[in-house]
Parts: C-alpha cells; sequence; structure tokens
C-alpha cells in the first residue's frame, strides 16, 4: 500500500469502528444489504429490551406515540408530510402494494425501464397479467450520454392507454440516478402517475418528496441511511391516500366506514417488531454527526469517493465512464471488458464471481448484462471505504479477466 493509500486508510479506518464489519474482508457492496453502525444496534437493544420488558405497554400504549415521533423525524428528512409516510419493512412490499391498490382494466399500459430492479418489475408484471394489463419496457441505453436520454425513451413508450408507470429512483444494476423530478412531472402532464422506486435514494441524495408528487414513493431505510434491516417507508400523495392499501388488512379497517383510514391501516398489520422503524431518527442523528457539515457532506463525500472508485477502475480496466458524474451518486457500475476463455468472469455467473471474490477477500458485485465481458460490475461508497480498497478491487478484477 503506497502513501496516499495509507492515507485513504487511515481516513476510511477513523469510521470502520463503528461498524461490525467482518475487518479481514473489503466491503465494497453496501448497496446491497446496508450494514447498520454499532450505536444504532445498541440503539435498538434497547428498544427491544423495552417492548419485551412490558409488551403490551409497548405495543398497545406506546407504539403509536412512538410513531409518531419517527414519521415527523423522518418527514422532515425528505420533505414530506409526516401524515403520508408509512413504514414498511422494505421497498419491495410498498410497490407491491401500491401496484395492487391501482385500479388497473383490461388494456391499458403500465410502463416501466429494462434498469427496473426485478424483484418490483415481476411485481408489476403479476398485477398486470390478472388485470389484464400490458407491460411496455422503456429501453435505457448504458453507457448513456446524459438524464435526457431517460426522459426521451421513457416518454417514446407512453400511449393513450398508459396509466401507470414504476421508474427507478437509482436503478440497481446500473446505479444511475435517473431524472425522476423530470418523469413524473412530464408524465403527470400526460395523465399518467409514477410510483417511483428510491430504494437506493434515502440517505444518498437529497429528497424533497412533497415537492416531486409522485403518486408514490418508497426507499430503504436499512441501505444508506444504514438502519436495522426491515426498515422502508412508502410516501402517498394526498390526493391517493384513499386509493393506496397495505398488503395485510387487519384491526386499522373499517367495514362501516365510506373513508378509508390511512394511518390507522398502515400503523398496525399485525404483530411484527417496529424497532427498525423507530431507529430510524436515531440514524440520522448517528451519521449526521460523522461529518460537520452533517448529512449534505456525508452524501457528497460518498459520491465524491464513489467517482474516485469508478475511476480507479475505469483506468485499470481499461473502460470510459458510462455516464455523467452527475448520474452517479454512492454506487456506480462500469461495464466488463472482454474477458479471457475459460477466466473466472468469462465461466461463473454473477453470483458465482462475486462468491469467487468473496474467497480472496472482497466482497463486491456483478450483474449480467450485454456487453464485451457479459456482466457489470458494482462498486459502493460508504464512509468507512477508502480508495485504496478499490485499487484491492481492480487488481483482483483483472486477475479475473484474464486468469484461468
Amino acid at each position: 500500500m503506497d502513501e496516499e493509500d495509507h492515507r485513504n486508510s487511515d481516513a476510511g479506518g477513523r469510521y470502520a469502528g463503528l461498524w461490525t464489519l467482518d475487518p479481514d474482508i473489503l466491503y465494497l457492496n453496501h448497496g446491497s444489504f446496508g450494514a447498520c453502525p454499532r450505536p444504532v444496534l445498541e440503539f435498538q437493544t434497547e428498544l427491544r429490551a423495552r417492548l419485551e420488558r412490558e409488551p403490551v405497554d409497548f405495543l398497545d400504549r406506546g407504539l403509536g406515540g412512538l410513531l409518531a415521533d419517527a414519521r415527523q423525524a423522518l418527514g422532515r428528512f425528505v420533505g414530506a408530510d409526516p401524515e403520508g409516510l408509512a413504514f414498511v419493512p422494505n421497498a419491495t412490499t410498498a410497490v407491491n402494494a401500491a401496484l395492487r391498490s391501482w385500479d388497473l382494466k383490461p388494456g391499458d399500459e403500465v410502463l416501466t425501464t429494462d434498469h427496473a430492479y426485478q424483484a418490483c418489475r415481476k411485481a408489476l408484471e403479476f398485477v398486470a397479467a390478472r388485470r389484464g394489463a400490458v407491460v411496455r419496457i422503456a429501453r435505457v441505453p448504458f453507457p448513456i450520454a446524459g438524464p435526457g436520454d431517460v426522459v426521451e425513451v421513457v416518454l417514446a413508450d407512453v400511449t393513450p392507454r398508459t396509466r401507470l408507470a414504476l421508474v427507478d429512483h437509482l436503478t440497481s444494476p446500473t446505479a444511475l440516478v435517473l431524472p425522476v423530478a423530470e418523469i413524473v412531472a412530464t408524465l403527470r402532464e400526460r395523465g399518467v402517475e409514477c410510483i417511483v422506486d428510491g430504494a437506493h435514494a434515502l440517505g444518498m441524495v437529497p429528497l424533497e418528496l412533497d415537492r416531486l408528487g409522485a403518486a408514490c414513493y418508497t426507499a430503504n431505510a436499512h441501505k444508506w441511511l444504514c438502519a436495522p434491516k426491515g426498515s422502508a417507508f412508502l410516501h402517498v400523495r394526498h390526493d391517493l391516500r384513499n386509493r393506496i392499501r397495505p398488503l395485510v388488512v387487519s384491526h386499522g379497517y373499517d367495514p362501516g366506514s365510506p373513508a378509508v383510514r390511512f394511518r390507522e391501516e398502515w400503523d398496525w398489520t399485525g404483530t411484527d417488531d417496529p424497532t427498525p422503524y423507530l431507529s430510524i431518527p436515531e440514524c440520522l442523528r448517528v451519521l449526521g454527526g460523522l461529518l460537520p457539515g452533517g448529512w449534505p457532506a456525508l452524501m457528497e463525500r460518498n459520491h465524491t469517493l464513489a467517482l474516485r472508485g469508478r475511476g480507479i477502475l475505469g483506468e485499470a480496466l481499461g473502460v470510459a465512464p458510462p455516464c455523467p458524474d452527475g448520474m452517479i451518486g454512492s454506487i456506480a457500475s462500469l461495464p466488463l471488458p472482454a474477458a479471457r476463455p475459460g477466466s473466472p468472469v468469462a465461466r461463473l455467473s454473477s453470483p458465482d464471481l462475486s462468491a469467487w471474490m468473496r474467497e480472496r477477500g472482497i466482497e463486491s458485485c456483478f450483474f449480467p448484462w450485454p456487453c464485451a465481458g457479459g456482466k457489470l460490475v458494482r462498486l459502493s461508497a460508504q464512509i468507512y471505504n477508502h480508495e485504496g480498497q478499490y485499487r484491492a478491487l481492480a487488481k483482483l478484477l483483472l486477475e479475473a479477466l484474464r486468469g484461468g
């Protein structure tokens, strides 16, 4: 490790101790499932202890107020009316609920892109098939020249029968920040509502959800907000709160009421552990206190590090940046160049290649993609990472591309 890498390692090391990650593994895949810092885990442990000391008092009498406090903190952070926020275990659950609540009819069309997260795209296809609706797929190029290309291909697939669009804010395989504000506004002008899957967005990019105006917006808190697993939210625009219902009907539903009780229906869908949701304010406090500039500084640091990591890999692999810097958040993907026949990149599936890398000390992420090497490599940048780790990833990738 050279002097520069030592300096970078020291910078990342100051924060690495806040996490319980295996110190023998270079963890460059924060984007898949996140990682929760020790202080937040300790906060959650105390919450669980309180719950188990008196479950009835905690869940029957205290939970409503605790959830309201958590929604207030989250609403301030994402620019949203707290009354339009509902806690869910993950973004996939929220997308399923929003899609199943939509009144699609035979012949209606629903639109998404070929960069959509596959679990949510499958939910879209499931719902569409049962309603007789048609799924249209907008083909977003990658590499891509700029955000205008996304808007162009999405609008090209809108027809008079398009009723609904499912759009990712940050794409999972290609790590692109899509221009959702322009997409949402332009589609609404054409009478098409948007469900935005912002699974990676919370804690990675600034959000102003009421201003965005999407029908529904969901994001995971366990990724870049670093909350405990099983914490996400769904934001529903004010005029649609009578339409979007949870997947589970429970005590909050009132069959005798003509109005939907949005708050009651979403706040209780059965006995579960609410402590991941209740830990969100602590995440906001802990991570927001790591740098003098708070959350904006943390987002900018991670963005800058992701670009630097992408540059290190691109230079080593001889691959040009596949998108402008402004379309990157805290994750970045590169198409792999042609691999030698019989090399790990050529002969292994994406999951098996990840396992091969993990056995050699680096947790990384790959996706199948139509490029020379047949795969994308996606890197993540969190405050515990440093540039030397991306140099190690580049070295091992070259071995995977050339080795037998």
